[in-house]
């Protein structure tokens, strides 16, 4: 009786387990927070583009439009996170990360 149990349980950590990794090979992005400051938002651009190359957030890139610090922080902020391996930390910033499961991206603009 008591292998049956050991063996029940587990049965059950394997499936748990793997269950969480199913989850967690999810394509998630990183984006700003609605209740993020200004400044932090500037300091999060300016922390992600020492990082990652930016491009796209600069007058002609993809992502331009809207030329607003919420959307080029968020982009900024996506492209450091998704280059570092979509690590939660990846997307802390401060605390004005959110991590989101759908796909933010939109017209031209594709969130990688």
């Amino acid at each position: 009786m008591v292998k049956v149990i050991h063996l029940l349980l587990l049965l059950i950590s394997f499936i748990s387990a793997r269950n969480i990794g199913s989850a967690n090979a999810q394509k998630t992005w990183c984006v700003v927070k609605p209740s993020s400051d200004e400044v932090v938002l500037q300091q999060n651009i300016a922390y992600a583009c020492s990082n990652v190359d930016c491009a796209i957030i600069q007058n002609g890139g993809a992502c331009f439009i809207p030329d607003n610090l919420m959307n080029h922080a968020s982009i900024a902020m996506n492209l450091y996170y998704q280059a570092k391996g979509r690590n939660t930390w990846d997307c802390s910033f401060g605390n004005s990360g959110l991590i989101v499961f759908t796909d933010p991206s939109y017209g031209g603009c594709i969130y990688a």
